[in-house]
């Protein structure tokens, strides 16, 4: 199952629940979680030493 736009706050998380997730580890590869909403992750740009 696909996860939830946006968390709804309920304490017993739902099956969908984006936090839930990815405290287990089971969120889609590329997605990450703020405030509550699912969004996708920037790719982190490597500084190259000078």
């Amino acid at each position: 199952m696909a996860p939830k736009k946006k968390c709804c706050t309920s304490k017993p998380r739902c099956k969908r629940c984006p936090i839930r997730l990815l405290a287990e580890g089971t969120l889609p590869p590329g997605y990450t979680v703020k405030k509550r909403r699912l969004v996708k992750a920037k790719k982190k740009k490597l500084a190259l030493a000078a």
